[in-house]
């Protein structure tokens, strides 16, 4: 048995201990303040965490940091085995931060017959503390049962408190994942038994499994590797394995939603860095023509079904499949600059998607409707939700001075000097995305006001179509209530992620620090020589 540091150990217990508090309080308002004081309190401890991490440490070697082991399952020569390096802080980071943001706005939500709010806000803390334990787990039996205990709480999420159709988005989503980790457990139990034929006892352990990498038989390798690459696939997700997140995005509710697309599909491009790449180098090799290839028809396919989608969440999920297109394409073009550009994405992925999802969420929440023809004319009564639109827009497509573009322009600088092919092809995808980003802001929040959504919510009736308009003056008339503005909730919800698309935009040195010296070790477990040598700030 060894210990060390308990802090991750602690910032795994904290929402989990949270959600078991939370779950059976009655009093809603109650319920709901000790979820979002559980979440505060593990933000501070995710900001005391990123203090702690050494960055000259891992500059020199470190992989892991602030450890803590106990024997867990001897017989099977597994630990319960907690560190972090650069990718997993910034993945805790963005995680830390989103909750909070999800349950202030989820505060005043419209819930299905029959549910609660503590039942909610519990859900949302067991997601969280599930989602340290994948990004902390050092053993990879470990590393599997954090990966597939999280479906639990997210199916629920989505079948208990999602749309219309939540019952099948719910369990297509955890189908879809379930078959993914059982194939993933083949290859893990495959990993302990070839672990004990090259180093005298089996083992789960990430390091030891690592120093055997590069003496595996290809072959061995290529079925390892698929085994785990089919599981994160479908979690990223990659085409042709994508289709139940649309499902699921548009049944989640809203807080579920940003969630599910903002932190819950990174497992998925997570383990690719952290599984795929360094415990089967060979075969990642082998095989990344196929993954960049999904890569770029990702990026073309899901931008080009965004732009064709009249459900507005939708067309949220589809953006999501075209930027983690993105993120595989630098993941498998294997240079240092493209790595650190991969996961930089991942963290601002989750900040503008997920206020794009949350603004997408405010729009619904005022029209009723999800469908895009049911709007129009939005900035003219709700000035500030039309501006987070365009704020949220245009960081998505990757609008210079927002985050979006640094890690987009870091993926496709590092891709191309290995990569020229399929990054020129890449580039197609920005485009596209400034096509559907716009023409969606044009048809909802632009021109004279119309659509039955917003006509209904301002007393013209939702019978009259989608051409019909209403007078401008009477439309400020009754925009305050029919179709109000951002309230100071709302403000404060958004401020955050406003802030963090502007602060990343032009300062992503801090971050990128943290990230570097992981991906600096990703390309010297690949063993392949840095095209590009490497990345500053």
């Amino acid at each position: 048995m060894s210990g060390g540091s308990v802090l991750l150990l602690v910032l795994l217990l904290v929402p989990l201990v949270g959600a078991a508090l939370v779950a059976p309080i009655k009093e809603q308002t109650t319920a709901k303040w000790v979820a979002v004081a559980v979440s505060v309190v593990e933000l501070a401890l995710v900001v005391i965490t990123w203090f702690a991490y050494s960055v000259p440490a891992a500059q020199n070697g470190a992989r892991f940091q602030l450890e803590f082991a106990v024997d867990w399952i001897p017989a099977f020569g597994t630990r319960f085995a907690l560190g972090i390096d650069g990718f997993a802080l910034v993945m805790l980071a963005i995680t830390a931060v989103l909750v909070p943001i999800v349950m202030a706005f989820s505060w005043a939500e419209k819930l299905p017959e029959g549910r609660t709010q503590s039942g909610f806000y519990a859900l949302v803390l067991a997601t969280q503390g599930l989602l340290v334990g994948v990004f902390a787990a050092t053993d990879v039996f470990l590393f599997y049962v954090f990966f597939e205990a999280m479906l639990v709480p997210m199916y629920f999420l989505i079948g208990r408190f999602g749309g219309p159709r939540r019952q099948y988005a719910a369990v297509k989503f955890f189908l879809y994942s379930l078959l993914g980790g059982l194939i993933m457990l083949a290859s893990v139990i495959g990993l302990f038994v070839v672990s004990g034929r090259e180093l005298g006892q089996g083992t789960f352990t990430w390091v030891e499994l690592q120093t055997m990498a590069a003496s595996l038989p290809e072959s061995t390798q290529i079925w390892l590797f698929l085994g785990f690459f089919v599981a994160f696939a479908i979690k990223a997700p990659l085409v042709p394995f994508h289709t139940w997140l649309p499902d699921a995005g548009a049944e989640a509710p809203v807080g579920a939603g940003v969630l599910l697309v903002g932190i819950l599909d990174k497992v998925g491009t997570f383990g690719f860095l952290r599984y795929c790449l360094p415990l089967f180098p060979l075969a990642s090799q082998k095989l990344a023509p196929l993954v960049l290839t999904l890569a770029v028809i990702g990026i073309l396919y899901g931008g080009l079904l965004a732009v064709g989608q009249t459900d507005m969440k939708r067309f949220v999920a589809y953006t999501s499949i075209a930027h983690f297109g993105f993120i595989a394409l630098g993941i498998f073009a294997f240079s240092t600059q493209a790595f650190s550009g991969s996961v930089l994405y991942m963290v601002n992925h989750g900040v503008s998607t997920g206020m794009l999802f949350i603004v997408v969420g405010l729009v619904i929440a005022r029209g009723g409707s999800r469908l895009v023809g049911d709007y129009g004319g939005v900035h003219k009564v709700a000035p500030l939700l039309a501006g987070a639109f365009l704020v949220a827009g245009l960081s998505s497509l990757a609008l210079p001075g927002t985050n979006s573009f640094v890690s987009e322009f870091l993926v496709l600088l590092g891709s191309f000097p290995r990569q020229p092919v399929y990054t020129i092809l890449a580039t197609v995808g920005i485009i596209i995305a400034a096509l559907y980003v716009l023409w969606m802001y044009q048809r909802t929040m632009q021109g004279p006001l119309r659509g039955s959504a917003v006509l209904a919510a301002l007393g013209g009736g939702r019978g009259d179509g989608p051409g019909t308009m209403i007078d401008p003056a009477v439309a400020a008339e009754r925009g305050a209530t029919g179709f109000p503005d951002l309230s100071k909730r709302e403000i404060g919800v958004l401020t955050p992620l406003i802030v963090l698309i502007l602060v990343l935009g032009f300062f992503p040195g801090p971050v990128l620090d943290v990230i570097n010296p992981t991906a600096a070790a990703t390309m010297t477990e690949v063993g392949l020589a840095d095209p590009v040598g490497g990345v500053s700030r």
